[in-house]
């Protein structure tokens, strides 16, 4: 039971760490005159979908081919000027950090060890 527990304490760490960063990232779009303007962030829409569908459905087929496309949305996404990263306050990172870090701590391992 216990190990149980730190497993959900670890998980809702982690759901908080993700709270604290994801309050200073915003997600854009925009209307682009030119129709070559907007294929970056077309591409980064598909490359995401893609490498998830390959992920959650061929695992063993499309081996790492899943997380490149994963990654190459990503870069894609920063790449289109969709995503603005607002300033933050030193206190938030050092919150949102040390949550991600022992939650996934506590949902790897079970304990922390300081």
């Amino acid at each position: 039971m216990g190990r149980l527990f730190s497993k959900f304490i670890g998980l809702i760490l982690l759901f908080i760490g993700l709270y604290f960063f994801g309050q200073n990232i915003v997600f854009v779009s925009g209307y682009y005159s030119f129709f070559y303007r907007s294929l970056p962030a077309t591409g980064s829409v598909l490359a995401i979908m893609a490498g998830i569908f390959a992920l959650i459905f061929f695992p063993r087929a499309t081996g790492n081919f899943g997380w490149i496309l994963l990654c190459l949305g990503i870069v894609l996404v920063f790449l289109s000027g969709g995503v603005i990263l607002k300033p933050t306050s030193l206190w938030s990172f050092c919150v949102a950090f040390t949550a991600l870090a022992a939650g996934y701590k506590l949902l790897n391992q079970g304990r922390i060890n300081f």
